[in-house]
């Protein structure tokens, strides 16, 4: 059967077995049994024994703790007894067993005695490894230290002996890759003799330094020779000194640092022969090329070539042919000349085969040459000095005498120069080159092209200048010319003024701006004067009207947006057109336009009442009569008085269209007045006169 847990057998037998009684017997059993044991723990032992299976099981059965010791006494006692058994059993094999226990202790102790005897020799030879490793430590450092000083022999000695074949090549060896390698052994054996005390102090240099000195001077002597010569060799004629300069100048760039390290007084005369050797060079170069250029230079203006100058006044229409008659015609407009700041990043001319082909060229167009071959050299040479000699200053010393010529050549042409485009192209073209140089972070012609600057605006604003007071101080007789199609002054003004805006469409220059407003408002004046001229004031009119419409025209032809000038002359032109409309009508129609003028637009039938039919009859029949005629008139009129046909269409149609206003009044008040209904049969209907309006609108 299952056991039954202790727990559980002890709440089922309250009735046989109490746990207190059990306790009190154990304790009497314990008095009996020794008076001195403690009972000390034992609450501990039976809270213990109640998970004791066996002890439950007891306590299952229901068996006295008396009866039960004895029982297990009593199986301990045959178990001893049974042991006993078996030992006597085994005797002999216990006695084999304490014999062979015996043997193998005597065994152990043998070798117990001999591993002793090895332990002691272990410990002797330990002592000596030891010893041997303080010698090998000792050897290793001795060793280091002898290698440390060979090095620092080996390297001394190698920096300061002098071989044989290094004096060879620098005694007798001509200028090459290898000498330049011995030269740079030189420099190194050299430099270690001078920043070392110690060998200073050591005996081997007393014997080596004498020979490395000779050595030194031989060497500087060599390359003051070998670099001076490739230097005349830069004053060959049609030598390109740019691939003298890359190819081989730049190979022996050692040679000059040698010197600089080693001879600075040799490294200042080679230097100075540079310099100088350039200097001349270039400035014969640009004196020459400035030469071959002035051939190819084509004369655009003079000092008489202004806008108000009066064009008889300078007899050139006699005296010049066509191809002068083509450069004065750029006096005043830009034209193709604008290319010049698109081909800003060409080659320069080459002049002998400009001048093969027989061709001219404004200044600006030399100018860009000039300038572009100048910015070209000088970014190459400075390129090149900074990298063969490491200095930017010397750059200035080179190209003081090649600006100076190039200044020489400008200062000349610019105290003659009146050609106020031109110098505003140049303006253009220096600021395009200072970009081109920002772009190549070359600095070196900064100032130059500042100074340039600074000289070509004073120059174009005393020309500008020159033609506002030619304006402003014009004779008005001499011009004054009888015709009222567009003066010549006003096309050389509009395209002067439309040249000057284009140029500064991308650069918005406010001065230039109000410099064009004064020369506006000059050649409004002049107009005006011009017009007063002209004993009738129609005709006056007119001349204003071509004038105004020619400039707007050139304004918009040159693609630019006008500006303050082209709004100006726009408003002009219109309030001149009303004026002139009006006067084209009052000569045809004079009693029409009195009696409508008089009579209010929005009046009523009783003021209509005081108009007589009489006085409005004669008017109708008269309109009616000779309409058509009129209208015929005023299309010849137009058409012989205004040059631009589109600009006389608009004014025909302007007038027309007041005509037709005023007549419709006129019709309003003969309908109003008593016995209107009798002048319809003479009245002309508005689709009549529509009809005329739309006939020579077609035709004009």
């Amino acid at each position: 059967m299952e056991a039954v847990p202790a727990a559980e057998a002890l709440d089922g037998h309250k009735d046989r077995f109490d746990l207190g009684v059990f306790v009190g017997d154990l304790a009497f059993d314990e008095e009996v049994t020794s008076d001195d044991e403690s009972l000390e723990g034992l609450q501990q032992e039976l809270d213990d024994c109640k998970n004791d299976q066996e002890v439950a099981n007891i306590l299952a059965n229901g068996v006295k703790l008396r009866e039960y010791t004895k029982g297990v006494e009593n199986n301990i006692r045959q178990v001893e007894l049974d042991s006993i058994q078996d030992y006597i059993k085994e005797s002999e094999n216990l006695v084999s067993l304490h014999d062979q226990i015996i043997d193998c202790d005597n065994i152990l102790s043998q070798m117990e005695t001999v591993l002793t005897g090895f332990q002691t020799e272990i410990g002797s030879i330990s002592s000596e490894i030891k010893v041997l490793q303080e010698k090998s430590m000792d050897m290793g450092l001795k060793l280091k230290n002898r290698k440390a000083a060979e090095s620092k022999l080996s390297k001394f000695v190698e920096d300061i002996i002098v071989p044989p074949r290094m004096i060879g090549i620098i005694v007798d060896g001509e200028v090459n890759d290898e000498y330049l390698k011995t030269l740079e052994t030189l420099s190194k054996k050299i430099k270690f003799i001078d920043a070392d005390p110690m060998v200073k102090s050591s005996k081997a240099l007393k014997d080596v330094q004498p020979e490395v000195e000779r050595l030194r001077q031989k060497a500087v002597s060599k390359i003051f020779e070998f670099v001076i010569q490739k230097f005349y060799a830069l004053r060959k004629p049609k030598t390109n000194i740019q691939i003298l300069q890359q190819s081989v100048l730049l190979k022996y760039k050692y040679t000059i640092i040698f010197l600089k390290e080693h001879a600075k007084e040799i490294y200042a005369e080679v230097r100075a022969a540079y310099i100088d050797t350039m200097n001349k060079v270039l400035s014969a170069h640009f004196r020459a090329y400035i030469q071959a250029l002035e051939k190819l230079q084509m004369d655009i203006a003079t000092s008489t070539d202004l806008l108000g100058v009066e064009t008889r006044s300078t007899g050139f229409l006699f005296s010049i042919g066509k191809e002068s008659l083509k450069t004065r015609s750029s006096v005043f407009a830009l034209g193709e000349r604008i290319n010049i700041l698109k081909e800003i990043d060409q080659p320069a001319l080459i002049p002998h085969i400009a001048e093969a082909k027989s061709q001219k060229y404004p200044y600006e167009v030399l100018f860009r040459s000039l300038q572009k071959l100048l910015i070209d050299t000088a970014t190459s040479e400075y390129l090149f000095t900074d990298d063969f000699f490491g200095e930017e200053s010397i750059f200035h010393d080179i190209f003081a005498g090649p600006i100076q010529v190039v200044d020489e050549h400008f200062n000349a042409v610019l105290l003659n120069c009146y050609d106020a485009i031109g110098i505003m192209l140049m303006i253009r073209i220096i600021h395009q080159h200072q970009l081109i140089m920002f772009r190549r972070r070359t600095p070196c012609l900064d100032s130059y092209l500042d100074k340039v600057n600074m000289s070509l605006w004073p120059r174009f604003k005393m020309v500008f200048d020159l033609h506002l007071n030619s304006l402003r101080n014009a004779n008005i007789k001499t011009l004054w010319e009888d015709d009222v199609h567009p003066h010549y002054v006003t096309r050389r003004y509009a395209e002067f003024t439309a040249s000057l805006l284009h140029l500064n469409v991308e650069h918005g220059d406010g001065q230039l701006d109000l410099n064009l407003e004064r020369l506006r408002m000059a050649i409004e004046d002049l107009l005006v004067k011009l017009a007063k001229m002209f004993s009738k004031p129609k005709l006056q009119t007119i001349f204003l009207i071509n004038n105004y419409d020619l400039t707007i025209a050139i304004l918009k032809e040159a693609g630019t947006e006008g500006g303050k000038a082209q709004l100006y002359f726009e408003e002009v032109l219109k309030s001149n057109i009303a004026i002139y409309v009006e006067e084209l009508l009052q000569e045809h129609f004079s009693d029409l336009i009195r009696f409508v003028k008089t009579r209010p637009a929005d009046e009523t039938a009783t003021s209509s009442e005081k108009v007589g039919i009489s006085e409005v009859e004669p008017l109708v029949k008269d309109f009616a009569s000779r309409y058509k005629a009129a209208i015929e008139l005023m299309h010849k009129d137009v058409i012989t008085s205004f040059s631009n046909f589109l600009c006389g269409m608009e004014i025909l149609r302007a007038a027309l269209a007041q005509l037709l206003l005023y007549y419709t009044r006129l019709t309003e008040c003969a309908k109003r007045i008593n016995g209107g209904p009798a002048l319809n049969k003479d009245l002309v209907s508005i689709s009549s006169i529509l009809f005329e309006i739309k006939k020579y609108s077609r035709t004009f």
